[in-house]
């Protein structure tokens, strides 16, 4: 029997993550149906409940603590070398394993080295050690200055077997790194794979994705004073939308953007979408007419869906998607955007609607195309005797 895992920080409340681990579930549902599909992650309970298939816990609750004192710090270091166990003991049991999608060669966001990146080292280090091939299929990258970091994402990145980049801008900061890519492939985000519901136009509504955003690995001292200086300017847009005369709708891309949801709302008008999956997200979005937003995820959708959008973003992945997508003009950084310019550009999308939507369209089914390419190539990283 085929047998193989899939691996990243699926189920813990990222919308992105959780709606590549879908699209990667459908495709090899579709192609390896008699397969033995299990997941290594972050949040093992959500992804049994929802997938029904096997899940392990990355993380034991010891790794989380913060180490303080003598004892927390052995406990510390303790469960550092049981993941490697761990790690080594489930990369062996598989034929393949692959990390679907996910920002895992970037830190654009706060990140401590013996998080993630050193769990995908440990990763990708076992796939080397027993033969299994390990696939990193559309993922971000980005440069990375922390030393230790960096380090544990370079070394990941060269064990794997298979890379692939969300985008051409994530290939050539590997390249910086000192990664030889000349072998890698481009190829659209994993959520471009997934089904697109039907959309309802004319709704009147324009949908505003919030984040809860306190700046990047460098801003630790300051994160409570970006977060409020962002919450402020996402106010200061959603009453200014409201004195308009239109609706508007909320939208998260992570659980921990809700607190900034019940902030908004507890000032202004508006309502809120309550969506666990990137599905359900999908559907909400199908709802609205124009689309403001900075989690990555939130705009793919958006943009996936021909609404035409607006884009607060973090890091450079927002820029190069808005741009293949036709919206390159309609970029602006979450940390000092002009509540004027984007209002002046939500209405100007709103009298252009027609025209990009069709535009949107498809660019989004020329991306589907692309990763129906990709699924074919990740067939051959199988063994030869249990190739579908």
């Amino acid at each position: 029997m085929t047998r193989i895992g899939l691996f990243g920080l699926l189920g813990s409340g990222n919308l992105g993550n959780d709606g590549s681990l879908r699209a990667m579930l459908d495709h090899l549902g579709a192609a390896h149906p008699d397969a033995r599909i299990d997941a290594l992650c972050g949040g093992p309970e959500w992804v049994r409940a929802t997938y029904g298939i096997e899940a392990t816990a990355l993380y034991r609750d010891t790794e989380f603590r913060t180490a303080s004192g003598v004892r927390s710090a052995v406990a510390k270091v303790a469960g550092k070398l049981g993941e490697v166990v761990r790690t080594a003991a489930w990369v062996r049991r598989h034929d393949l394993v692959i990390v679907p999608g996910m920002g895992v060669l970037e830190a654009t966001l706060p990140l401590r080295p013996w998080g993630f990146p050193y769990s995908l080292f440990l990763l990708c280090l076992s796939g080397r050690l027993f033969g299994t091939p390990v696939a990193l299929v559309s993922v971000g990258a980005g440069p990375i200055r922390d030393r230790a970091i960096r380090w544990l994402v370079t070394r990941a990145a060269r064990l794997a077997a298979f890379r692939s980049y969300r985008d051409a801008r994530s290939r050539d900061a590997l390249a910086a790194m000192g990664v030889d890519v000349s072998r890698d492939r481009v190829y659209p985000d994993l959520a471009f794979a997934l089904p697109t519901p039907d959309g309802r136009a004319d709704t009147g509504c324009v949908g505003v994705g919030v984040m809860a955003y306190r700046g990047g690995p460098d801003d630790r001292a300051r994160a409570e004073e970006i977060h409020a200086d962002y919450l402020a300017k996402v106010k200061a847009l959603v009453r200014r939308l409201v004195e308009d005369g239109r609706s508007v709708r909320l939208f998260v891309g992570d659980r921990l953007d809700s607190a900034v949801v019940d902030e908004v709302m507890a000032d202004l008008p508006v309502t809120a979408a309550e969506v666990s999956t990137l599905d359900e997200l999908l559907g909400e979005l199908a709802g609205v007419d124009v689309v403001v937003a900075s989690r990555f995820h939130n705009v793919l959708c958006a943009l996936k869906l021909g609404r035409p959008t607006v884009s607060l973003g973090y890091a450079a992945k927002n820029d190069v998607l808005m741009d293949t997508m036709g919206l390159g003009a309609y970029c602006h950084s979450i940390r000092d955007f002009d509540v004027d310019r984007v209002l002046g550009q939500v209405a100007e999308l709103e009298r252009r609607a027609p025209e990009v939507t069709g535009t949107l369209l498809v660019r989004a089914k020329e991306q589907r195309e692309l990763l129906d390419e990709q699924f074919a190539h990740l067939a051959t990283l199988l063994p030869t005797e249990v190739r579908a």
